[in-house]
């Protein structure tokens, strides 16, 4: 907070003693205001849940399908040595690199913006989750063999626990990656969402305003980390790290 205050100081100081231009970087009081305007209008609040339904449901669709797909190549390890060049070569792919194809494909659409944040976000639940599973025990996986147990069986019990804070790490990253992408596929495609929403503030010269609403994203961003971190902490509480945590 002591940083925030500091840093909403800095530019309140710097346009009014004329080291940067007001007509650039506005005072934090005139993009306060704008915020505080911004907050009374009706179309905001629109732009603002349509900004996180597409967060929501591409996070959502990328966690259950990154999950699915880890699952599946620990339990068949062939599948896993035969689609490892092919995740090496599209995991590096930026997600902006596929505007192109969402407009052809979508148009200004939801589903536009779903496309850039799902494909951005799985990767980061995928590749996490790969990491949790070659982090198993050797000595507890056997161990489960002898016992019988099956791969799915496995696992349930050996894999997934060890998993899991992988999972977790991939999930609070892919929450941030994917309203990175959302506000990035509503400000260059137009999809409706607070991208958009400033964009047509850059355009009609609302500076004031498109500060405010770049200050939203990154409150929007805030809070979905600390919820991100909380969920973790929740899911986690019977680990070793958030124990410790706890006890500091």
């Amino acid at each position: 907070m002591a940083g925030l205050a500091g840093f909403l100081i800095l530019l309140e100081v710097l346009p009014r003693v004329g080291v940067v231009s007001a007509d650039y970087l506005p005072p934090a009081s005139r993009i306060i205001g704008a915020l505080g305007e911004e907050l009374a209008d009706a179309a905001f609040w629109s732009a603002l849940g349509d900004t996180l339904t597409g967060w929501a449901l591409g996070l959502l669709i990328a966690v259950a399908a990154g999950i699915t797909v880890g699952v599946v190549l620990t339990v068949v390890p062939r599948l896993s040595d035969v689609t490892a060049s092919t995740i090496e070569f599209l995991r590096p792919i930026p997600s902006v690199a596929l505007i192109p194809l969402a407009v052809l494909l979508y148009g200004s659409d939801l589903r536009s913006t779903l496309l850039l944040v799902v494909y951005a976000a799985f990767w980061q639940v995928l590749i996490q989750v790969l990491y949790g599973a070659h982090d198993v025990d050797p000595v507890a996986d056997q161990t489960a063999r002898s016992y019988g147990l099956g791969p799915w069986a496995r696992v349930r019990h050996v894999v997934w626990p060890t998993a899991l804070p992988y999972v977790m790490t991939g999930v609070r990253l892919a929450a941030a990656v994917a309203l990175i992408l959302a506000i990035t596929a509503e400000l260059i495609i137009g999809t409706p969402g607070l991208g958009a929403r400033i964009a047509v503030a850059q355009t009609s010269q609302a500076v004031p305003e498109m500060y405010a609403l770049v200050m939203v994203t990154g409150i929007l961003g805030l809070l979905i980390n600390l919820g991100a971190r909380a969920v973790e902490r929740r899911a986690l509480k019977w680990h070793q790290s958030v124990r410790g945590e706890a006890a500091a």
